[in-house]
């Protein structure tokens, strides 16, 4: 995987990337909840992972001319909190189709400027599957997957289903769609994902 994963420099402005969303197809009403969750999932990997807060995604949002979609910290919080999974009521709203929009470049631009981590963080984990070892006995895997784990436990509502196991599972799957998003054309893909298993989900 990490063979045909070039690091190209991704020459696109922010408006381009922008037009390039709207053209893709828009996610229908029955689609929403699931995409919201989705969004939230791929920001809670990536700052599990990266280390990352509020503040670097609030300075991601200016470079890419979206302050006045993501204008501040209260305004990020009721975007994720728009996750039905979440805890607490308070902060809920509907998320629209340009604050969407304005997450999936955020998630991006992000995972793009932190493309190295995720990629030896990939690419231990394929070591690790080839010699037949559990991720979490590699240390950065390991401390990503614990992060990850108590994180979402913190956040989202009890859910008796969720086994330690099941959130280690979404934990390297969602790391894996990372090295993707961060890739030249990381946002078509990232958005045309969510509206494909927004089905499934």
């Amino acid at each position: 995987m990490l063979k045909v994963m070039h690091s190209a420099a991704n020459s696109a402005t922010p408006n381009s990337q922008w037009e390039d969303l709207i053209k893709l197809p828009a996610p229908n009403t029955v689609q929403w909840d699931n995409i919201k969750t989705q969004l939230d999932l791929v920001l809670l990997a990536l700052e599990t992972l990266t280390g990352i807060g509020s503040e670097a995604m609030l300075s991601a949002a200016t470079d890419l001319n979206l302050e006045s979609r993501v204008p501040d910290r209260v305004a990020l919080w009721r975007l994720r909190q728009s996750n039905p999974l979440r805890k607490g009521q308070g902060g809920r709203k509907k998320l629209d189709v340009e604050e969407a929009r304005s997450l999936v470049l955020i998630i991006c631009y992000l995972a793009k400027q932190h493309q190295e981590l995720i990629r030896r963080a990939v690419g231990l984990l394929e070591q690790m599957a080839e010699n037949n070892r559990e991720p979490h006995q590699a240390a950065l895997l390991g401390d990503y997957i614990d992060a990850f784990c108590n994180t979402y436990q913190e956040r989202m509502e009890e859910d008796e289903k969720i086994s330690t196991d099941l959130l280690t599972n979404l934990a390297l799957k969602l790391l894996v769609n990372l090295l993707f998003y961060s890739a030249p054309g990381g946002h078509r893909r990232l958005w045309l994902a969510l509206i494909d298993r927004s089905t499934k989900f």
